[in-house]
């Protein structure tokens, strides 16, 4: 479907049209007729889907630029995700008066609450720094008509029930609630019974797992060859832009110095750097001045990449949610990506149990190792049990 079919501000399609949107992604298609109709929403969509145009294109449609008051509110995990949220709907309003912001932490509160002073009619915000406006009595929500909860079960992996169910008890007057998810736990059912009326259940690819434009590749390595490899990936003319993922911010900084060197395009970003480098990174990495970016976890969430062709994971991920979110900056809404996996001796156990509980349809560069060995027997079952590493500083 296009846009040009659905009744939308005449403005707006000029706004998309600029930005080359034509047509809508499945979870907009989805969803757009219930978000206008003022309806809840329950959408579960794979990372990578368009869900942020999906709720931006709407609520844009919906606010009044004369009423001088904030209409939505979009609650996210992230500075990095409420910076791309708000910059998305800036473009999708460039022709109206429609204004967006975005308060977070690690920005001088001062400057956030004289915006907040002024006109802003679509907040994005982060728990923390939100909750802070909250109690001191410098924001109201009354005028709030959408509430948007994104990335919901990020969240609650992070501790944010509290302050999500805080912020619900101060809409207290009728308003639409839109919560996504790219994953679809318990909690995030208890939490829409408790808190959604009826809602629309949108389940995208409830099977598919990750992207199904991305291709899924796999290096058996010896531990000690992790950084030769590497290597020899990045020189690949393919790559027109790559995420290396560590799964800390020490290991981040130790391979950000053995590369920078070597690799001029390369740079670094993790959640112990200083909000305005972190965004500077990412600005670069977007304007294509950056190549490589060595990140943690950080970037692995919901943020939109579109030049992205490559991630490579040089540490193993944690868990196959983990790979799904790293995995899913490349291959966004269709287009073609890689992932490239380094995988050692240790991560065998993981790999396989990854692959199955994925999905995937996994390709060996060079030898594919022999899974047959894996759980035969006490001392094999320790040898092949992944390692647990100490971090002690969290990306």
């Amino acid at each position: 479907m296009k846009f040009t079919e659905l009744e939308i501000n005449p403005q707006i399609l000029k706004a998309l049209n600029s930005m080359g949107y034509s047509e809508l992604t499945p979870i907009q298609e989805m969803t757009f007729p219930h978000i206008l109709s003022g309806k809840d929403l329950l959408a579960t969509a794979e990372t990578g889907s368009g869900k942020t145009s999906a709720c931006g294109i709407p609520l844009v449609q919906r606010t009044d630029p004369n009423l001088k008051a904030i209409q939505a509110l979009i609650l996210v995990p992230t500075r990095e995700l409420a910076l791309q949220y708000t910059e998305e709907i800036g473009r999708i309003a460039a022709h109206l008066k429609v204004v967006p912001f975005a308060v977070y932490g690690g920005f001088d509160m001062g400057i956030q609450k004289a915006k907040l002073q002024d006109v802003v009619h679509i907040l994005v915000a982060t728990p923390g720094r939100l909750i802070d406006f909250l109690y001191s009595g410098k924001i109201s929500l009354s005028d709030v008509q959408t509430f948007v909860l994104d990335e919901a079960d990020e969240m609650l992996k992070e501790g944010f029930l509290e302050d999500i169910e805080f912020v619900f008890s101060c809409l207290i007057h009728e308003h639409q609630t839109l919560l996504f998810s790219a994953t679809m736990p318990a909690d995030i059912n208890r939490l829409a019974e408790k808190y959604l009326r009826d809602p629309i259940r949108v389940r995208l690819n409830e099977q598919q797992v990750s992207p199904q434009s991305l291709s899924h590749q796999f290096q058996f390595v010896p531990q000690d060859a992790r950084l030769t490899n590497l290597q020899g990936t990045m020189r690949q003319d393919a790559i027109k832009q790559a995420i290396i993922f560590c799964n800390s911010r020490l290991n981040a900084e130790r391979l950000y110095l053995k590369l920078k060197d070597k690799f001029p395009q390369v740079d670094m970003v993790h959640g112990g750097m200083e909000q305005q480098k972190r965004s500077s990174v990412i600005r670069r990495l977007r304007n294509r001045q950056v190549r490589f970016m060595i990140a943690t976890d950080l970037a692995g969430r919901g943020l939109d990449f579109t030049h992205v062709s490559h991630v490579i994971n040089y540490d193993f991920p944690r868990t196959p949610v983990t790979y799904t979110h790293r995995t899913g900056r490349a291959g966004r809404m269709g287009r073609e990506g890689t992932a490239i996996t380094l995988v050692t001796h240790r991560d065998l156990g993981a790999v396989k149990r990854l692959i199955t509980a994925n999905g995937l349809l996994p390709r060996w560069i060079g030898r594919e190792p022999d899974f047959a060995h894996l759980g035969r027997g006490k001392r094999s079952g320790r040898r092949d049990r992944p390692r647990r590493h100490h971090v002690s500083r969290k990306g």
